[in-house]
């Protein structure tokens, strides 16, 4: 059950991350950037999503140890 929960939990965030970056692509073009201007901000933008969620799972582990 709780591998189960984990991947659950995990996939949910890679899903969250892939549209925010998604998102902050299709606005960089709609902005003008370039496509590898906007692809390098999609890609800033999907690593601060995992970042923050690392961050975040960590202190939740923390506070329940």
């Amino acid at each position: 059950m709780t591998f189960a929960l984990a991947l659950l939990a995990t996939t949910l965030i890679i899903v969250i991350a892939l549209l925010t970056a998604a998102g902050a692509g299709k606005l960089a073009r709609l902005d003008g950037a370039s496509y590898p201007a906007a692809l390098t901000r999609a890609a800033v933008a999907f690593t601060t999503v995992l970042t923050i969620a690392i961050a975040a799972a960590s202190a939740f582990a923390a506070l329940l140890r």
